[in-house]
């Protein structure tokens, strides 16, 4: 089982994601939002309370930034990651629906297994997202994939619905005899883009295994933005200054027949 719950703090958005997370993960567990952000620990104790040996914890700081903890309870590893281009189902309306409870189908990308951080990676979002066998939830029924992609130094994160394109059987097996594929894939939702900070041996804490040396945090992305914005005020009021010098040098004289004609 999984434990699904976020901190205080949250928006609409971040709270909608947290409730997708829900509606897929039929293993899942609610839980009342936690109120501290220090002592992120505490949540393994949560996690034995409930009867689950894996945690997904949504944190949001400032009510801009959304972290995302995967966490193997209560003895690690776990690892954070910053969560970026968020849509959630409810806002994207796609066309894409499957039966809720189904197991899902998951796809890693080559890139998964490149680097052992990766392969930990993997294993995480393996034992988190994957619908265990047999569990009383659970429909005998595969119709949806979650697809875990590797791009730019992040993962980004899809979910599918599997169809197909006709259900005569006769097409069927003469498109097969033509090497062609009847499956298709329609998005549900939700999207989100997973940076990595960190990883620990440790349930929300402990050693540090790897570091993102890519990462950079989100107030040095803003504090930048606004020095850019600071300079750009003070190009222009330096500007307004030498307009202001040059009129003062280049002062036209007075000409002496200008008042003829009055």
């Amino acid at each position: 089982k999984v434990l699904v719950f976020s901190s205080r703090g949250v928006t609409s958005r971040f709270r909608h994601l947290n409730e997708d997370f829900r509606t897929l993960l039929v293993h899942s567990k609610k839980e009342n939002k936690h109120d501290t952000k220090k002592n992120l620990y505490e949540i393994n104790d949560l996690c034995e309370m409930n009867g689950c040996n894996n945690c997904i914890f949504f944190e949001a700081r400032k009510s801009q930034d959304l972290y995302l903890w995967v966490t193997r309870a209560p003895n690690g590893p776990s690892a954070k990651f910053l969560v970026a281009n968020i849509h959630t189902m409810e806002e994207l309306r796609l066309t894409g629906n499957c039966l809720k409870g189904s197991r899902p189908i998951l796809s890693f990308d080559k890139a998964f297994d490149s680097a052992p951080h990766m392969q930990l990676l993997k294993e995480l979002f393996t034992t988190a997202f994957g619908t265990p066998n047999g569990h009383p939830k659970s429909k005998p029924f595969v119709d949806h994939v979650m697809n875990f992609a590797v791009a730019d130094g992040r993962i980004w994160f899809r979910h599918f619905q599997i169809t197909d394109s006709t259900q005569d059987k006769k097409e069927i097996n003469r498109a097969l005899k033509d090497g062609k594929e009847t499956i298709n894939l329609v998005e549900i939702g939700p999207r989100f883009v997973l940076s990595l900070v960190k990883i620990f041996n440790g349930g929300f804490g402990g050693q540090v295994l790897h570091e993102n040396p890519r990462y950079v945090k989100p107030n040095t992305l803003r504090s930048e933005a606004n020095k850019k914005k600071g300079n750009a005020y003070a190009q222009r009021k330096a500007a307004q200054k030498k307009r202001e010098v040059k009129k003062s040098v280049n002062v036209v004289p007075k000409d002496p027949l200008g008042d003829v004609f009055k």
